[in-house]
């Protein structure tokens, strides 16, 4: 979709407290706007687009218990070594 906006100005925000039950998503990704779209659809008790903006945001809300954040460790340069011949060997 074309909107007119950088990418600089193509944000994700995550917003939620300690203390309420949901997590509010604005995001300009698509793949992240598809992703929240289709569990919205299935699963519309926990998760609900609340906004469009017409300029390629979304905005979701959706229970805490299932949204998560995933942070991995940087791989070492062996495991990387590692990875770059298995790809060698299979691709």
């Amino acid at each position: 979709m074309k909107t007119g906006l950088k990418k600089s100005q193509k944000t994700t925000i995550i917003e939620f407290d300690e203390q309420g039950p949901r997590i509010t998503v604005s995001t300009h990704n698509t793949d992240l706007k598809n992703r929240l779209g289709a569990y919205a659809r299935r699963w519309p008790e926990h998760c609900q687009e609340v906004d469009d903006d017409g300029w390629g945001c979304k905005t979701f809300e959706i229970d805490k218990g299932r949204f998560c954040f995933r942070l991995t460790a940087p791989y070492s340069e062996e495991r990387r070594e590692a990875a770059r011949k298995f790809a060698r060997e299979h691709f």
